[in-house]
């Protein structure tokens, strides 16, 4: 099977999950901007999620890019990614409803740890799938920077419990390593 369905059903659940989040945000009442004050946590984490469902639609976008075919583990696979990502506007608006408190604050880890954890086991489906020596077997076959974003969205989830404020610094600093689209693929596909 190509890839284009995949990637089209994809598309369009990641543009549904940003759609509900931003809906999630309440306008408040008044026109001052002093009434935009109270929705300032609520905003915060709608941006940290628009950015980590920017990343992977990205990340997604290059891997299906070196992607010649898929199977149906791969759409399994898949679906258990979106899962997981579609989950995020609701602890995207928990956490900002209630002001970055532990527990939502933890949670959020969780479900950043969990789709983090999809997107390894769908690279190693559709290796297992393309081959080892395939391009995208090249690319990922060890993705230091993928355990390192595991790691660190495990000691977020625990920082969260203890002090709230370091779990986010630990989930805004796994997204900028990721904010840069990953060159591998798009070099491996040159050569």
């Amino acid at each position: 099977m190509k890839t284009g369905r995949l990637e089209a059903f994809s598309d369009g659940v990641l543009a549904i999950i940003i759609t509900i989040m931003v809906l999630e945000m309440k306008v408040p009442e008044g026109s001052g901007f002093e009434a935009l004050k109270p929705t300032l946590p609520v905003f915060l984490t709608y941006v940290l999620s628009f950015i980590y469902v920017g990343i992977y639609w990205n990340n997604h976008h290059h891997l299906l890019y070196a992607v010649n075919k898929v199977n149906g583990k791969i759409l399994w696979t898949n679906l258990n990614l979106l899962f997981w990502l579609s989950l995020l506007p609701f602890v995207t608006g928990w956490m900002g409803e209630n002001h970055f408190e532990a527990n939502p604050t933890a949670l959020y880890g969780v479900i950043l740890f969990m789709a983090a954890l999809a997107f390894k086991i769908l690279v190693h489906h559709v290796i297992k799938n393309e081959g080892k020596n395939s391009n995208v077997g090249k690319i990922y076959s060890n993705d230091r920077k993928l355990i390192i974003s595991l790691l660190l969205y495990f000691f977020g989830i625990v920082a969260s419990f203890l002090q709230p404020f370091i779990g986010l610094l630990i989930y805004f600093g796994v997204a900028l390593i990721w904010f840069v689209p990953d060159k591998r693929i798009e070099q491996t596909l040159k050569e």
